[in-house]
């Protein structure tokens, strides 16, 4: 097992029920994956440093966790498919 975190920033449009509803469909997507999930912090909405599909804000969510190197990608694939998300990354914070 591996640590991994990943940001994401989900639109600045959404309420936070629907904000909560994503934190735990990746949440979920992480746990059934087999990992364990270390930490979630939801830093709110913050000012991106430059427009993306025009738009100036998003809705910042931090979530570290250890799992196999098979999940991040499957994390990855639902991050892409997901219309809330505006961008994400996953990385390894020990390489």
């Amino acid at each position: 097992m591996r640590k991994y975190e990943t940001i994401f920033i989900l639109q600045p449009s959404l309420d936070d029920e629907a904000v909560n509803a994503n934190i735990e469909k990746f949440k979920g997507i992480i746990e059934n994956g087999g990992g364990q999930i270390e930490n979630v912090d939801l830093w709110g909405k913050r000012k991106l440093a430059y427009e993306i599909k025009k738009v100036n804000e998003g809705i910042y969510v931090l979530i570290n966790f250890t799992a196999d190197s098979d999940l991040p990608k499957e994390l990855d694939r639902n991050f892409r498919i997901a219309d809330s998300v505006i961008r994400h990354i996953i990385v390894n914070p020990e390489n």
